[in-house]
């Protein structure tokens, strides 16, 4: 193990939540870049559906402070 990866284990603990899921998405999208591209592009779509939803006042808005504190909290 190289002394990076036994760094992050050692402080695993005292990366947030919300750090600890990019740190963990990062790690597997590195082992298949073309899959994570087809990943991302429908996300795009998704994010574009819900934009869409929210102007048209079919899905509501919550506060991101709010929704990351919730997150944190775990």
């Amino acid at each position: 193990m190289t002394r990076i990866t036994k760094e992050i284990f050692s402080n695993i603990d005292s990366i947030p939540p919300v750090e600890r899921v990019a740190l963990i998405e990062e790690l597997f999208c590195s082992f298949d870049r073309e899959r994570q591209r087809k990943i991302d592009a429908k996300w795009a779509v998704e994010a574009e559906s819900r934009i869409d939803g929210y102007e048209k006042g079919e899905i509501p808005a919550r506060d991101a402070a709010a929704v990351f504190d919730r997150i944190n909290q775990r």
